[in-house]
């Protein structure tokens, strides 16, 4: 990368709003977002959004799509990985400078959360894919479901799909599935409905940290399937906020006490 355009790049990102757009945009990934979208999330004036996304794109820190009548912003990972070397390139005589071993060798375990409802159709699918997609690696997730349905809700299947989660991995499951002792061992347990948190759980093993988080079922709601789909849309957004502050802890500096602590703290968020 040339220096003018590391100029350029830093420029566009010194502004504290168009930075939140755009760390926004990089924790979407190729998924991407839309100006709606990310106005839903940031509360940002269109006008400004619009003059953000315009800076951004003439940085080459973003892209842009269009998908029928929407447009979809992106990030440009060829511009973020040089950005990034261009700053590494005479760090450390041209090493990888020890946070950045620690970070790499921090996300090469990732931590295996699972989220529970008592059908596994909604809720807890939308958690297993935010957590599995959204997280850059530090969680894998998983869910299932006390009395588990026959179909997982193609509302929430849908959401997975834009997610870029595998929806082959999608069913409803028994919670009893991973009590057993060849089961993924669990970091992470969350209940996303009352009925669930108000049940008597399997034994998990490895004494994982457990939290409840309640969520409306949004397959409850009643109207065209527009209104059914923002009501998902409006549980997988709180989710992701919930999941994404639970993935920037620094779990290895922090006791298992203080962890459950932080955990719980995020049901009022």
């Amino acid at each position: 990368m040339k220096t003018t355009d590391a100029v350029q790049a830093f420029v566009a990102l010194g502004q504290e709003s168009r930075l939140n757009v755009f760390r926004l945009i990089i924790q979407k990934g190729d998924v991407g977002l839309t100006p709606t979208q990310i106005n839903e999330l940031l509360g940002i004036p269109n006008a400004t959004l619009s003059f953000h996304l315009k800076e951004l794109l003439n940085a080459d820190l973003i892209s842009v799509e269009r998908q029928s009548r929407n447009l979809i912003y992106r990030p440009n990972a060829a511009t973020v990985d040089a950005l990034m070397r261009f700053l590494m390139d005479n760090c450390c005589g041209g090493k990888s400078c020890m946070p950045i071993q620690l970070m790499e060798k921090a996300t090469m375990t990732p931590y295996n959360i699972l989220f529970l409802c008592t059908h596994n159709s909604a809720r807890s699918i939308l958690g297993e894919a935010i957590a599995s997609t959204q997280t850059h690696g530090k969680f894998i997730g998983y869910s299932a479901g006390s009395t588990p349905g026959n179909n997982v809700s193609p509302f929430a299947i849908e959401l997975a799909r834009e997610m870029r989660y595998p929806v082959e991995k999608l069913r409803s499951k028994s919670w009893d599935e991973y009590a057993m002792p060849d089961a993924p061992q669990m970091d992470f347990i969350i209940t996303v409905c009352d009925s669930a948190a108000g049940e008597v759980c399997p034994i998990w093993p490895g004494k994982p940290a457990s939290a409840h988080w309640s969520f409306p079922d949004p397959s409850q709601v009643q109207g065209s399937d527009e209104d059914k789909r923002r009501a998902f849309r409006e549980v997988m957004y709180g989710l992701k906020r919930r999941i994404e502050i639970l993935a920037a802890l620094p779990f290895e500096k922090l006791d298992a006490l203080t962890i459950q602590q932080e955990l719980k703290k995020l049901a009022n968020i």
